[in-house]
Parts: structure tokens; sequence; C-alpha cells
């Protein structure tokens, strides 16, 4: 399997002031090493303040890690240069419905990311914004809508658009699917294995709910305050889980 996400020794720390004169350190994460493969699933699963989220946001950018080096397709990118890894990572939020701005039509939200990472003219913009909703199940008229006029699943159609118009190596689903109902996700999860199949899309599932992992991941990573306690195989982790953590995590103990 190459190598299209290679995360070496990831670590990073927060202060936090206890009062007027005490500090206390956070390790958020603590020598994080791990692959992803191209058109793979690799879930990253753990309890609130394991260190889940964090990795998110260090791996586009949002945070800086304090150590570590992360590799693209075995190049080491520098974190702060976000216009040129942008088009390779892309993140997609938890709560799609607050992450689009309420007062922005569709079609001026795709078209500001298109202005601001690429260097096509208005109509190669318009064209690749309507080919963008087209791939989501969305359609044409909808570029006039704002968000409010979306159902919950438009919304979250919307979100993936967005997250994937630059079209992306790795879209990062931070909790992304946790706030649907059961039938909305199902369209999602099935709309999301179609385009990694057709385009080759690799993606980093961050969640806590397993049958979900179980259900799309390749690999499963298990974080327990910033450090990765088990990785490997999915079905084989979730089967046979060896520490005591990932058996906490699964009611097994």
């Amino acid at each position: 399997m190459s190598r299209l996400l290679e995360v070496v020794s990831l670590s990073k720390h927060y202060r936090k002031q206890l009062g007027l004169f005490r500090q206390t350190t956070i390790q958020a994460l603590n020598n994080v090493s791990f692959s992803l493969g191209a058109a793979q699933t690799l879930a990253v699963v753990g309890e609130t303040g394991s260190g889940k989220s964090t990795l998110a946001k260090v791996l586009v950018g949002i945070e800086q890690p304090d150590e570590g080096e992360i590799r693209l397709a075995g190049q080491a990118v520098t974190l702060s240069h976000y216009r040129k890894y942008n088009h390779v990572i892309r993140y997609m939020f938890q709560d799609s419905e607050r992450a689009l701005n309420p007062s922005q039509k569709v079609g001026s939200m795709l078209d500001h990311v298109l202005r601001f990472s690429t260097v096509l003219d208005e109509p190669q913009r318009q064209q690749k914004v309507l080919q963008s909703l087209q791939q989501v199940g969305l359609m044409d008229e909808h570029i006039d809508f704002y968000p409010h006029m979306l159902s919950a699943g438009q919304q979250q159609r919307l979100a993936l658009a967005r997250a994937l118009i630059l079209d992306p190596k790795i879209l990062i689903l931070d909790e992304a699917l946790t706030v649907l109902d059961p039938t909305l996700r199902a369209q999602i999860v099935n709309l999301l294995l179609e385009l990694q199949q057709k385009n080759g899309l690799s993606y980093l599932l961050i969640s806590k709910n397993l049958r979900l992992v179980r259900h799309i991941s390749d690999h499963c990573l298990v974080m327990q305050h910033g450090q990765v306690v088990e990785a490997g195989d999915t079905e084989q982790l979730l089967n046979q889980p060896q520490h005591p953590h990932t058996r906490k995590l699964m009611g097994l103990s």
C-alpha cells in the first residue's frame, strides 16, 4: 500500500493557567505516528479529550505541532504554508449548519473557496461550482439558495461539496456524521464510499460511533490522553481488542 500521508512522532501541548502564578501543561498529542494509504479510510477513536480533534486541527494547519513531521506522498510539509497543501487535505466540520455562512448563497460560498485557492477565471469557477454540486447530489438551482433553505441532508452535502471542490486526496471527517439521523447518515456514508471508489479519496474518520467505524474504515487508531494505545486492521482490532482502553470503549470491561 502506497503511503499518501505519514505522521511521524507528532506532539502538541498547551499551557493552562491555574490561577495568578500557576500553570499546568496539557499534552494533547504525545508522539503520535501512523500512515494512511490512497483510497483507504483510517478511523481515530477515543473518549473526549483523547486528542482526536487536536490531531485533525494539526493536520489541516489550524494548530501547529511542537514536534514531529507530516509527509504527503513522501514529502515533508510545512503546515504554515496553507495554500500549498490545502488542495491535498480538506476538513469537514462536525456541525455543517453552524459551519455554513447563513448570509452567503451556496454559489458564492463555493466560489469563495476557488477564488482563494485557485487561479481559475470566473467562467471556470462557475463550471467547477456546478460540477461540485452535482457530484454530491445537489441541483444547479441550489446555487442561489441560502443555507437555511436547505434540509439537514442537503446542508451536509453542501459541506461535503465545499470540502471536495479543490479535488483533495484526503478528507478529514471530524465527527461530521454524528449529528445526522440514521437515514441521512446512511445516505452520506454511501455517497462517501461511492466517491472513494470513483476518485480514490482517502478519509481520516474521527468518530465515537464504533458501528460506523467498523462499516467504513480499513484501519483504526485508538487514542487515550494524547497517545495511540492500539492500532491495526479495523475488523481485527474491534473483534479482538488487546488494550484495556479499547475494551472499555467497546463496553467489554
